[in-house]
């Protein structure tokens, strides 16, 4: 009987559990393979931390944000002999393929893997939405449902003081929880890492508005720098183990700056976690779903090293040493589209 291992990797993001119940679900009921599911990661694999995984173990799991693997953002090819244990416990366990659900860095790593010969399928698993081979990826419609929300409920304490009230979102690489979130809440201005912008262009815009509505909605990427600032001191020079960078609060630097310039009373709500949180929206829950029975059919019909994803509303394989080293951007025509209503 054939033996697949199944682990979740990189920040978590609503709608793993999702992929992991229809992963394992589709081996079980229609191939008759036994399903591991490796603990947090690829730290799972290297301490040799796996469990089975029953029709029964992810039975309502669908609902559930976070992950039932638990995750991790540990890189293990950075520790000492990190590759070497994962091999060896693969052997051990008697894992024929492997299932990675994560974020970039998670693919980066199945792709080394698999130079290796170790037999792999990647499912794109991050709010972020800056893996390329996908229109979508696992987390991102829920996280931009709650960051829309969030924009929402600013409106009205926004209008009821008379003030600027900025947003910071997630998205360090790029402005895509920005872009959707803010063209759905109705943002005065977005500003995003792709799209270039300098503070005094921002606060000339929200000046001009401000001759006509009394209050603006500011949207800010984390990632999203300041094209007249040299120096940024918030951010920070420190990675993680899976080398994404932390960022200070951008939002917090350019609700300071464009109260200076404006003269306008500002005040910051930054989002941060919470868009990492709670039960998937439906759009999720079904893309997670649909991604996970792909996965489980290419693991049965030996196509590895590739990753899922879906394009249009068709399936797409992508051979994951394509999706690795690239991000993929915001589609300025969509920005473009925002900043209709900027102002």
């Amino acid at each position: 009987m054939s033996r697949v291992g199944i682990l979740t990797c990189g920040g978590d993001c609503p709608g793993l559990n999702a992929a992991i119940r229809a992963v394992t679900r589709k081996l079980i009921i229609s191939y008759d393979y036994e399903v591991l599911g490796i603990k947090n990661g690829y730290n799972g694999l290297i301490e040799g931390d796996v469990q089975p995984l029953s029709l029964y173990s992810v039975s309502g799991v669908l609902p559930r944000g976070g992950t039932i693997l638990g995750t991790s953002r540990k890189n293990p090819l950075q520790i000492k002999n990190g590759k070497e244990a994962i091999l060896e416990n693969l052997n051990r366990f008697e894992i024929d393929s492997l299932v990675v659900i994560g974020s970039k860095s998670a693919i980066e790593t199945a792709n080394v893997l698999s130079r290796s010969g170790v037999r792999t399928v990647c499912i794109p698993g991050t709010i972020d939405n800056d893996i390329p081979g996908t229109d979508f990826t696992i987390g991102f419609d829920t996280a931009v449902t709650i960051a829309t929300r969030a924009i929402d409920m600013v409106h009205t304490t926004a209008e009821s003081h008379h003030r600027i009230i900025v947003v910071e979102l997630m998205g360090y690489d790029t402005g895509w929880i920005a872009t959707y979130a803010g063209l759905a809440g109705g943002a005065d201005c977005i500003l995003i890492p792709e799209v270039k912008f300098t503070l005094d262009e921002t606060a000339a815009l929200l000046k001009k508005r401000h001759k006509r509505r009394k209050f603006s909605i500011v949207v800010v990427a984390e990632g999203a720098i300041p094209d007249d600032v040299k120096d940024f001191r918030a951010l920070s020079s420190k990675t993680d183990a899976l080398g994404n960078s932390y960022v200070g609060s951008i939002g917090e630097f350019v609700g300071v700056e464009l109260a200076k310039r404006t003269g306008m009373e500002t005040r910051v709500t930054t989002l941060g976690y919470l868009q990492r949180g709670g039960s998937p929206s439906v759009p999720d829950r079904i893309l997670a779903t649909r991604l996970g029975v792909a996965a489980a059919d290419k693991i049965k019909n030996k196509e590895f090293s590739v990753m899922v994803g879906v394009v249009g509303d068709k399936i797409a394989t992508t051979p994951i040493d394509k999706v690795t080293g690239q991000v993929k951007k915001v589609n300025l025509e969509m920005f473009d589209a925002a900043s209709t209503f900027f102002g």
